[in-house]
């Protein structure tokens, strides 16, 4: 298998972005733009979501026990693309809050989901984390969305 053609052949289906937060074992935010979300389960609630295993956020995701998914409205683009960067302060830009149950939230979000870790293994050349949904809240916000390696926007469908 050509990993290459893989990759191109997985960007034809279209996601929603994300970012996912946690906080590390000094309380600092950390965070980073993400396509791989899913809902699992909503008996018991869960969701899950997949970070390689080779990312610098690694070790504050395995140690934190509980993460936020956050996920991106249209107007946040330029969020996504800081939150896949390499750049040092990421939270300097966007409207961000420790949430109810320990993990940054961003403010003008599509949807955002508190999680408390369930599980966390190592899946190819990933590691899947699955969190039980605490709290979550929703607003009226076409989402962003991710395809064939481009931001998408949505349109109405008539």
């Amino acid at each position: 298998m050509d990993s290459r053609q893989l990759r191109s052949a997985l960007g034809r289906f279209t996601t929603g972005v994300t970012v996912v937060t946690c906080c590390d074992a000094q309380g600092r935010f950390v965070g980073l733009t993400a396509n791989s979300f899913n809902a699992l389960s909503l008996e018991p609630p869960l969701v899950l979501w997949s970070l390689r295993s080779a990312s610098p956020s690694m070790a504050a995701f395995e140690a934190a026990p509980r993460f936020a998914v956050n996920v991106l409205a249209e107007a946040q683009v330029e969020l996504s693309r800081r939150f896949a960067s390499r750049t040092e302060d990421r939270f300097a830009e966007g409207v961000w809050a420790l949430g109810e149950h320990g993990a940054p939230v961003l403010a003008g979000s599509a949807a955002v989901f508190e999680c408390e870790t369930v599980s966390h293994q190592v899946a190819g050349d990933h590691r899947l984390f699955i969190g039980q949904v605490l709290a979550c809240q929703e607003a009226a916000l076409p989402p962003l969305v991710f395809q064939a390696g481009h931001y998408r926007l949505l349109g109405e469908v008539l």
